[in-house]
């Protein structure tokens, strides 16, 4: 697939888009880039793991605009909210096995004289 008709599916960006705040028209400025360019470029980049500089002109989006939304969307809390509607449908569908699970806290330091080591034996 080439990158010009590089696009994340119609399904995903449904979810995504009710859950962006609703912004008031602009009338100054340079035009903002529309949402679904801006989401199908931060994808992108997600998905490869290029550089944000590396972003290839043809997806409609500037690297610095995909980042600042990026953030923007981070900041609102849009991100958060399409893991928990994802996970919610996911659930409803039966597609998630409760019965296992992992949770790790290795990375949180022990405060007020917990040890310092992993074992102590």
């Amino acid at each position: 697939m080439s990158v010009s008709s590089w696009s994340v599916r119609e399904e995903l960006w449904e979810v995504f888009r009710v859950l962006l705040p609703i912004r008031l028209p602009q009338r100054t400025g340079r035009p903002r880039v529309d949402d679904r360019v801006a989401f199908d470029a931060v994808m992108y980049v997600l998905i490869t793991g290029i550089a944000w500089q590396h972003l290839p002109r043809e997806m409609g989006c500037s690297p610095a605009t995909a980042h600042r939304r990026l953030q923007e969307w981070q900041w609102q809390g849009v991100w958060r909210g399409l893991h928990r509607e994802l996970l919610r449908r996911l659930n409803a569908a039966g597609r998630i096995d409760w019965s296992t699970g992992v949770v790790d806290g290795s990375h949180i330091r022990a405060l007020r004289g917990g040890p310092d080591r992993a074992f102590s034996g």
